[in-house]
């Protein structure tokens, strides 16, 4: 789909923002894993959490709409080998492969897009030394069976935190205790303990150690009967940095000020570039615009919040630094690829290195910009375009349902004009 983007600040309110992705992620799994049903409200309404659905049930668990939420209802691990869709999502793909090891599922993990060449490793290589039988990575269908055994995991804290929490969410399940040595600096930290939080509720306890986690073995999930996911950061942070940019700002409801979700440092990012911020006291915050000045930026917990910052960047005074970019080539796109492009198709200047990229500000003027079949980069457009000199046109526009199916609903709530063209 092609979308036409006109200029124009947005400004209005949107109570609540949308749930949580990464919450859902988690609240699913933990709940498929309880002994007793669970309802969840406020999900994420995206094709990532319905891909994470869609293989609970293949599992052997059972989802139905109970009001506005969904009852997850455990049942006994599928029979035969359980054909795993994961979509697009990686989240699914890398919370569930060590699930379904430690449930000994027979498995065939699929998926769409770029999904099998997203890395595996060292994830891959740890399940196969604790257990497991793996196909081949690097093209689906990926099967696996046997079982995963506990015992000593060691991962470097530069690859994908989600590699961590697969195996934080599957190693309490198993029969003995384990440990999880992380080589380096743990980056995306806040993911990570999103996760213990998630399980905590659930009654699963996590340690961590000097080193790493320690993992107690042989526990089970209790459902706490009702788990209501919290606003999402990472959703909220388009909308606020849209704010930035406008006289009049834009003010999101229904957030936790106190998130664990490392999304949430938008609003100091915001306020560092000059943005004006108003919090309510009550889960509402509103920004609007100030005068905004380049700052330096380190995104090793914040990786999602990229393509939004460079944006940001685009229309602050002076040069903008965002280091720490490195593991953002291995999202939906090669997001430092697809984030430089971005900013040069609409008029702007930036450049890349092996871990940083440069952003100078001055303004957009517009032009066509190829979202790469990435969410993110999708909405990081829509966002420039309420500012930019000119009409912006996005190649690809469809692909924010992987994680915001309404966003260009709520774009024109808030009084933008995105106009779908025919191609």
């Amino acid at each position: 789909m092609r979308m036409r983007i006109m200029p124009g600040e947005l400004s209005g309110r949107i109570d609540p923002v949308i749930a949580s992705k990464s919450w859902t992620h988690r609240a699913l799994i933990a709940a498929a894993l309880s002994e007793e049903p669970t309802i969840l409200e406020n999900i994420a309404p995206s094709a990532d959490a319905r891909a994470t659905c869609h293989c609970l049930e293949a599992m052997g668990c059972r989802i139905r709409q109970k009001g506005e939420g969904l009852e997850i209802q455990p049942g006994p691990p599928a029979a035969g080998e359980a054909l795993m869709d994961c979509g697009e999502s990686g989240t699914t793909l890398r919370f569930l492969l060590p699930v379904a090891g430690v449930l000994g599922i027979r498995a065939a993990f699929t998926g769409r897009g770029k999904l099998a060449e997203r890395p595996l490793s060292p994830l891959y290589e740890e399940m196969t030394d604790h257990g497991v039988r793996m196909s081949p990575q690097g093209r689906f269908p990926l099967r696996i069976e046997g079982k995963l055994t506990a015992g000593e995991y060691t991962l470097a804290g530069n690859v994908s935190s989600q590699f961590f929490s697969g195996l934080l969410t599957a190693l309490p399940l198993a029969d003995g205790d384990s440990r999880i040595r992380i080589e380096g600096e743990l980056e995306s930290a806040p993911y990570v303990e999103m996760t213990r939080q998630m399980l905590r509720r659930f009654g699963v306890r996590t340690e961590k150690v000097d080193g790493g986690f320690w993992i107690p073995g042989g526990q089970k999930y209790h459902s706490p009967g009702r788990v209501t996911v919290e606003g999402d950061w990472s959703g909220a942070a388009f909308w606020l940095a849209a704010g930035a940019l406008s006289r009049q700002g834009v003010e999101c409801g229904g957030l936790n000020m106190e998130s664990a979700q490392g999304d949430r440092a938008i609003l100091g990012l915001l306020r560092e570039f000059g943005a004006r911020i108003e919090d309510d006291g009550f889960g509402g915050v509103r920004v609007s615009r100030g005068t905004l000045k380049g700052i330096e930026i380190d995104a090793a917990d914040i990786p999602d919040l990229v393509p939004i910052l460079a944006v940001t960047a685009a229309f602050a005074e002076g040069e903008t630094v965002i280091r720490h970019i490195a593991r953002l080539r291995l999202k939906e796109s090669d997001r430092v690829a697809s984030v430089v492009a971005l900013i040069r198709s609409l008029g702007g200047t930036a450049e890349a290195a092996e871990n940083e990229m440069r952003i100078f500000g001055g303004g957009l003027s517009g032009g066509v910009a190829d979202a790469c079949n990435d969410h993110r980069i999708a909405m990081a457009a829509a966002v420039a375009g309420t500012a930019s000199r000119g009409p912006v046109e996005i190649l690809g526009a469809e692909a924010v349902v992987k994680s915001y199916p309404g966003f260009f609903e709520v774009y024109r709530g808030l009084g933008g004009v995105a106009e779908a063209m025919v191609e």
